[in-house]
């Protein structure tokens, strides 16, 4: 269905699932640190996957839909661990720190179901 368009809007998508993401992140884990370094690492990751996708034999507008559809599927995921994730960041700022941070396993269940249905409906999208 998205085979036919342009590589440049695959390019646009995955710039502004990636800038959407980290503002995201960015105000769920106020830390100053993570919020400079965390864009960088999504980045070089999802620049990662998309070598690694295109060195295997995928298209490149196929492994951007992939990637972005992949990184709004986290951003979904994570939406209810926000709280926690603000929460343990205040903790940090005040300099406490944890052995553990517990997050309930229905959040991760979530989480990786949703990334799991958008990586599952970039495929089927671009093939």
């Amino acid at each position: 269905m998205l085979a036919p368009v342009p590589t440049g809007w695959f390019w646009l998508l995955a710039a502004a699932v990636t800038v959407v993401h980290a503002a995201a992140m960015a105000r769920w884990i106020p830390l100053r640190r993570f919020r400079y370094v965390y864009p960088c690492v999504i980045v070089a990751c999802g620049a990662g996957a998309v070598l690694y996708g295109r060195s295997d034999g995928y298209t490149l507008p196929s492994m951007l839909a992939m990637y972005a559809f992949s990184i709004a599927g986290l951003t979904i995921g994570l939406f209810p661990t926000r709280r926690l994730f603000t929460a343990w960041a205040r903790e940090m700022n005040n300099g406490v720190t944890r052995e553990r941070y517990d997050v309930p396993p229905a959040h991760i269940v979530f989480c990786v179901g949703s990334v799991v249905v958008m990586a599952l409906a970039a495929f089927a999208l671009t093939r």
